[in-house]
C-alpha cells in the first residue's frame, strides 16, 4: 500500500485506508508468514498507521524505516513520494509480516 491517499483534514480521518478493518480483510487474503508493505510521506497518517499495526494481532512488523528518500524498502518508487520528497517530507514504510 504506497503512498495511500492521507485524508489530512481530521473530520476526513475516517476515509483513511488503513484502518483495522482493512488490515483485517488484507490479513485474510495473505498465506501465514506474507508481506504487506506500506509507506506514506505523511507523518500523521504515520502516526495512525503505527497505531492501526501496534493493536493489529494478525500482523507483526519486520521492519520499519523513516527516512529522507535514502534507504527505502525494496520497492517501486512513485510519483507521491518523489512529490513529498519534493516538498521535505519524510517517507514512513513499513514490512508487516502475517501471524
Amino acid at each position: 500500500l504506497y503512498f495511500p491517499d492521507p485524508w489530512p483534514k481530521k473530520r476526513h480521518h475516517k476515509r483513511r485506508l488503513l484502518q483495522e478493518e482493512f488490515l483485517g480483510l488484507i490479513a485474510t487474503k495473505l498465506v501465514e508468514g506474507g508481506s504487506f508493505y506500506i509507506a506514506t510521506d505523511w507523518e500523521n497518517y504515520a502516526g495512525h498507521i503505527g497505531e492501526v499495526v501496534a493493536a493489529s494481532e494478525q500482523f507483526r512488523i519486520r521492519e520499519h524505516r523513516v527516512h529522507n528518500g535514502d534507504r527505502p524498502l525494496d520497492r517501486p518508487t512513485t510519483k507521491f513520494e518523489r512529490r513529498g520528497l519534493a516538498l521535505g517530507h519524510k517517507i514512513f514504510e513499513w514490512q508487516l509480516i502475517r501471524n
